[in-house]
């Protein structure tokens, strides 16, 4: 089995910015992502990260202002959040899949997910 482990939520002012790491236990998958859910609303895709290439996809809302990326030697992927926006407050998800295949930013492609960090952002 496969576990993976959130860290670097917390609470930051709008056009702040936080680090977030999701760490495997090990990889046996070939694609990673980041998810949230905002209270009311439906989990919704935010980025992915392919480990055997580097191919990466961002939702529009938040291109140009995160960065996915990974370190193969520590099994983590991070997700770097600059110009925080109160609409990013959410709990972000980690999520793993074996294969890379499907649409990447459908949330029941990934087989495991991580407990989830709270992310709040403030005006």
């Amino acid at each position: 089995q496969v576990q993976l482990v959130e860290s670097g939520g917390g609470l930051v002012q709008a056009g702040g910015s936080l680090r977030l790491s999701c760490a495997a236990s090990q990889r046996t998958f070939n694609r990673s992502a980041w998810f949230r859910q905002a209270p009311g609303k439906e989990r919704e895709f935010v980025s992915m990260i392919t480990w055997n290439t580097e191919q990466i996809a961002y939702a529009d809302s938040v291109k140009g202002r995160f960065t996915i990326s990974r370190d193969n030697a520590k099994n983590t992927v991070y997700l770097q959040m600059n110009s925080l926006k109160p609409e990013d407050t959410a709990v972000y998800y980690c999520a793993a899949a074996r294969l890379s295949i499907g649409s990447y930013s459908d949330s029941r492609r990934y087989t495991y997910w991580g407990q989830g960090t709270q992310v709040t952002v403030s005006s």
